[in-house]
């Protein structure tokens, strides 16, 4: 079978991505992180009435002219006791609370001199210093956050400040992950000449958990046809996505590819390293994807083929960022294949740069690249060297980056 190229095999993907899933109502407390269903609109002006920003005197700035006012009360934070003020009047006011009718400017404390009632002008301010109007937060009506913005510790805030204690979110897609392979044992096994531990399930559950899907850990298959087709009929009917691990080459044993190409088959093998026999089918509404058995190649392929759904299955935030980067060492390209390369980034006053350092180039089974790797350099065939400041392709799945 001829592989495709990797710029094809995402046309495609991009070509069939589901719309998002529908939406949930969730606390507060229970909406970090999540994607925000429908837009939030204000309901009044904030603030509603002109603020102090700051301790102080309110006064009319008029009257700031005479140097001398008459204190005629205060208004502590929460409490509106004098509500108007007239001509050479000022009042006490606090940080936060309503200025008086009248009051147009804030006098800081110490910009004045108090001899009893007596309000000396030391230093006089600006027009409207230190007062809050009308609205300048956001003002009703006013879309305040968009529907499909992820939720943080600010939106929240705002949220809870609109005296919202629920908000309405997208539904987290769910993806299944079984690996195949009768040499694999499960991490507390003890594993005989020819086995060896499982690692991809667990891998691929904690990224995916990370990035905020809901997902399961279905565990191992013996090479099994009857027993694999059965899981992965079972998996697909709680779940969006079906992950599988192994069994997509060309042995006597890679059940999965016959499996998975039973049902709507996108494409199966790509021009990529690593994870050329990658396989991607649709379900109805749902996706199947199977990915090599080589640790880092099912990492690699799971970035660049099962996270692009989710994402959209998810409300649309996408995890992968691509982004440019400089090489802070020479690489030289042994595959002419479209590679991603595990690298390590750093932060410079020029932006970023990463390397390859305590990197192996070897085999796709070599999972200690993973360790520290933020990013994948991604390097399109025809480059076989590269040099050291030149500009890369880098595709991040820390959302910090």
């Amino acid at each position: 079978m001829a592989h495709i190229s990797y710029s094809k095999s995402i046309e495609i993907l991009k070509a069939n991505l589901p719309q998002h899933k529908g939406s949930e109502t969730l606390f507060l407390g229970e909406a970090v992180g999540r994607i925000l269903a429908e837009d939030v609109v204000a309901p009044y002006d904030n603030p509603y009435h002109p603020t102090a920003s700051m301790d102080g005197y309110g006064v009319r700035y008029r009257d700031l002219e005479k140097g001398e006012l008459k204190i005629v009360g205060e208004n502590p934070a929460g409490k509106f006791q004098i509500r108007k003020i007239g001509e050479g009047e000022a009042v006490k006011t606090f940080t936060g609370s309503f200025m008086a009718e009248g009051a147009d400017t804030l006098l800081p404390f110490e910009n004045v001199k108090v001899e009893g009632e007596k309000l000396k002008i030391v230093e006089p301010v600006s027009q409207g210093f230190s007062v809050r109007p009308v609205g300048e937060d956001f003002k009703k009506g006013e879309v305040v956050i968009k529907k499909g913005t992820p939720l943080r510790e600010g939106e929240l805030g705002v949220l809870a400040s609109l005296g919202k204690s629920v908000v309405k979110v997208v539904k987290r897609p769910k993806i299944a992950i079984l690996s195949t392979g009768k040499e694999l044992v499960d991490i507390d096994s003890p594993f005989q000449p020819g086995e060896i531990r499982s690692s991809n399930n667990y891998t691929l559950t904690f990224l995916a958990g990370r990035l905020g899907y809901q997902v399961e850990n279905l565990g191992l298959l013996p090479d099994d046809k009857k027993e694999i087709e059965k899981r992965i009929k079972e998996a697909l009917e709680e779940n969006d996505i079906v992950v599988t691990t192994g069994g997509v080459s060309v042995g006597d044993y890679d059940f999965v590819k016959e499996i998975t190409g039973s049902y709507q088959l996108l494409f199966h093998g790509v021009n990529i390293k690593p994870g050329q026999w990658v396989m991607v089918a649709k379900a109805g509404g749902k996706f199947i994807v199977s990915l090599p058995g080589f640790p880092y190649s099912s990492f690699v392929t799971f970035l660049l083929y099962v996270v692009p759904i989710a994402d959209r299955l998810g409300g649309g935030l996408e995890s992968i960022k691509e982004v440019t980067a400089k090489l802070g060492e020479p690489f030289e390209k042994k595959f002419k294949k479209y590679q991603f390369v595990a690298v390590n980034i750093h932060w410079t006053p020029s932006g970023l740069v990463v390397d390859t350092r305590g990197k192996k180039q070897g085999s796709s089974g070599i999972l200690t690249n993973l360790i520290g790797c933020k990013g994948l350099m991604a390097l399109p065939e025809g480059i076989y060297r590269l040099e050291r400041g030149e500009e890369v392709k880098l595709l991040t799945f820390d959302r910090v980056i």
